[in-house]
């Protein structure tokens, strides 16, 4: 008889975002007479950028002409796009990145899930806490994590790095040894960050303890503090310790398009064997690559019209970020990040739940955000909103906070 995978049963509930989701939906049923604001997901809300439709209606012109058909893409990407990261993301902030180097991907999410699979299953893996679920729930389901208590709220072998506002949320190095580290920075869902030097520190940790950062730069585009790095090979040291991982998501807009890349140096190796090797290996066999009119409008990203329109859209939702921030503060909330990124992280008041707070705020307010616990266990007491709205909607969230 068949068998399944039974790490998946050891899952707790079910994904943070799909709970959120259900549980709006059955308010809405019960209530259709109110209205709703999200700031919960982190899902862009503005149209994508008119460099970037154009060069998807040319693709999709080019798809239609024999002459100009693209079929399969190549593995890593085609090499126009390759070469625009290269350029762009790298060498022109000082890192020495090869476009073979890179790996176009369908998404961010995706590849910071699959990258464990080129590591051993006995992996001791370390996240901030709180964190983006993915990476701990990815690691879950390949039987890495051990087992669950349900009071804790931990997996018995993950090491946790608590990130909390008695350190300023910045991960302290872990008392027990790693084999993976995974940095999001700026953090999702904090909204803080690491500063050069900061970052400097985790690479040589990480080069001495002989393990793997897996830098998750997903928000790269809203850092504005000049001693923040855009990359982690900013950082000497960094190709012999560490993978990065990006997304056009949030700086362009790509979330309902899908598109990132996955960064592997060739100078990553485990006794004498190429990471860039067996990503690439992993990439060829299970991956088909993201569409040509889709890597198109990622080259679009790249073109003057591309920085300048998106340089835009980052400032607005910015600027609903400083809404959010500012308005919460009037009300008396405590309230971090809004910053480096476009997430506010805020301490829930009068000592409820995150989940109680989620209630609260969705019942009396018509406003959904995301319980800070859905990242972890120190995510508890804290919640957090997302400035990926209307400036129109997020104006109107605030206030209906306010009135709460």
């Amino acid at each position: 008889m068949f068998q399944i995978n039974e790490n998946y049963q050891k899952l707790p509930g079910s994904y943070l975002f799909s709970t959120i989701a259900k549980k709006v939906a059955a308010f809405t049923q019960e209530n259709p007479e109110k209205s709703i604001i999200r700031l919960g997901i982190g899902d862009v809300t503005q149209p994508l950028a008119p460099a970037i439709t154009d060069a998807m209606h040319k693709a999709v012109d080019e798809m239609g002409s024999a002459e100009t058909f693209h079929g399969y893409a190549p593995d890593l990407g085609y090499e126009f796009l390759r070469k625009a990261i290269a350029e762009n993301d790298y060498r022109a902030r000082g890192c020495d990145i090869a476009e073979d180097e890179i790996f176009v991907s369908d998404g961010a999410k995706s590849d910071s899930a699959n990258i464990q699979e080129i590591f051993a299953a006995e992996s001791r893996i370390a996240v901030c806490d709180p964190v983006y679920p993915v990476y701990v729930d990815s690691n879950v389901m390949a039987g890495r994590t051990g087992t669950y208590d349900a009071k804790t709220e931990r997996w018995s072998d993950v090491i946790y790095m608590p990130c909390t506002a008695e350190n300023g949320f910045v991960p302290e190095f872990p008392k027990e040894t790693p084999d993976l580290i995974y940095l999001c920075l700026p953090n999702n869902p904090t909204g803080t960050t690491l500063t050069r030097d900061q970052l400097q520190k985790w690479v040589d940790y990480a080069n001495q303890a002989g393990a793997v950062i897996l830098y998750d730069g997903a928000y790269e585009a809203y850092i504005s503090e000049a001693d923040v790095a855009h990359s982690i090979y900013e950082c000497k040291g960094a190709k012999t310790c560490a993978i990065e991982l990006k997304s056009f998501s949030k700086n362009a807009g790509f979330t309902g398009v899908r598109l990132g890349y996955t960064v592997v140096p060739k100078e990553l190796k485990c006794n004498g064997i190429s990471l860039n090797g067996m990503w690439a290996r992993r990439h060829g066999t299970k991956f088909n690559g993201a569409p040509y009119i889709v890597q198109r409008a990622g080259e679009a990203v790249y073109s003057a019209e591309g920085k300048a329109q998106l340089k835009e859209q980052v400032a607005y939702y910015m600027k609903n970020a400083a809404v959010i921030k500012q308005g919460l503060k009037e009300c008396g909330y405590t309230v971090f990040g809004g910053v480096n990124a476009p997430y506010i992280w805020l301490k829930t008041p009068g000592g409820m739940t995150s989940w109680e707070f989620f209630d609260h705020l969705l019942e009396k307010a018509g406003v959904v955000g995301t319980p800070g616990s859905g990242f972890g266990p120190s995510g508890e007491g804290y919640f957090r909103l997302t400035a990926f709205g209307s400036y129109e909607n997020t104006a109107a969230a605030v206030e209906r906070i306010k009135k709460l």
